[in-house]
């Protein structure tokens, strides 16, 4: 393949993967080199930004995709979703913040944290894949939970190390327990939105 054809073949590829494809994966059935690869995305990526683009490739959670561009997200989701939120309710929302950085932690754990039964809200993030059992706990035998891959590149993160600090969220005024509610990011959820004592 030569050099010319590179970034078209990047782009086709690219164009159906369904998660990050690393650079490793492409130069392998590229048949280029790692570094010939990284270096055409990071010129490919840089294009597309110039040319304001309604679409932008991003390295998120260990690889390279296609996303659309946040400016552009209205218009995605109304005709994604023609009017209609696919949002994560807040109970979702608090308990991956517990998962997220307290991982690998298990259901009772998050429970504790949070002040409310999780049960149910941890099998909704199984089931869209945004967490993932990482083995039991030795003492007690409790599965342990922590987040995915997939977390990762929704939230446009390449790694955990770049989750946002707590220091911002924490009250001020008093000191936080180390297991309190305070001590996770609020989320807000939709304004018709509440919580109850158990959630499904």
């Amino acid at each position: 393949m030569s050099d010319s054809d590179l970034k078209p073949a990047l782009e086709a590829v690219l164009m159906v993967v369904d998660e990050p494809a690393t650079e490793q994966h492409l130069a392998r059935v590229l048949d280029r080199t790692p570094l010939e690869v990284a270096d055409a995305l990071r010129e490919l990526a840089a294009e597309y930004t110039a040319q304001g683009r309604g679409f932008e490739l991003r390295q998120v959670a260990g690889g390279w995709r296609f996303y659309t561009r946040p400016a552009h997200a209205a218009a995605v989701e109304a005709f994604l979703l023609d009017g209609q939120q696919a949002r994560l309710t807040r109970a979702a929302l608090e308990t991956l913040a517990v998962v997220a950085y307290r991982q690998p932690v298990s259901r009772s754990r998050v429970s504790a944290v949070r002040g409310v039964n999780c049960d149910g809200v941890m099998r909704t993030l199984l089931q869209r894949g945004l967490v993932e059992e990482a083995g039991a706990e030795p003492e007690t035998g409790a599965i342990l939970y922590r987040t995915t891959n997939y977390f990762l590149e929704r939230m446009g993160l390449r790694g955990l190390d770049e989750l946002p600090e707590l220091a911002p969220f924490l009250p001020e005024a008093e000191a936080v327990e180390p297991d309190s509610l305070e001590g996770v990011p609020s989320f807000e959820p939709d304004a018709d939105e509440t919580e109850k004592t158990t959630e499904v």
